[in-house]
């Protein structure tokens, strides 16, 4: 095993506004989002339990139907099937893990 910098890893584009440096172990997605005030990420659902965490910015995430307003230090548990989207409201940078690995991620990091 050897350090991984995230200085070395090529971002992806998620979605218009939000780019991501992922990581991947043989259980988990590590991605590590920038995000750009007024984006929003569309309405979707996955398999994969996320714990989301708001490293610097304001994020509006909307799980099932009710919204929570989350700031730097917030930390969200997504449940697994959960339909879920969010909007920066300034620009933030996120992590957000996943479990099991994001294989659809695995295939953006690859190319």
């Amino acid at each position: 095993m050897q350090p991984i910098l995230l200085s070395e890893i090529k971002p992806v584009t998620l979605c218009a506004g939000f780019d991501s440096k992922l990581i991947h172990s043989d259980s988990m997605t590590w991605s590590f989002v920038h995000s750009k005030a007024g984006h929003t990420l569309p309405a979707h659902q996955h398999v994969h339990e996320q714990v989301t965490h708001i490293v610097s910015g304001n994020f509006e995430l909307t799980v099932n139907g009710t919204p929570y307003l989350l700031a730097a230090g917030s930390v969200f548990i997504i449940p697994s099937n959960a339909i879920h989207s969010g909007t920066s409201i300034t620009d933030c940078n996120i992590i957000d893990v996943f479990n099991p690995v994001r294989e659809d991620y695995a295939k953006l990091s690859a190319q």
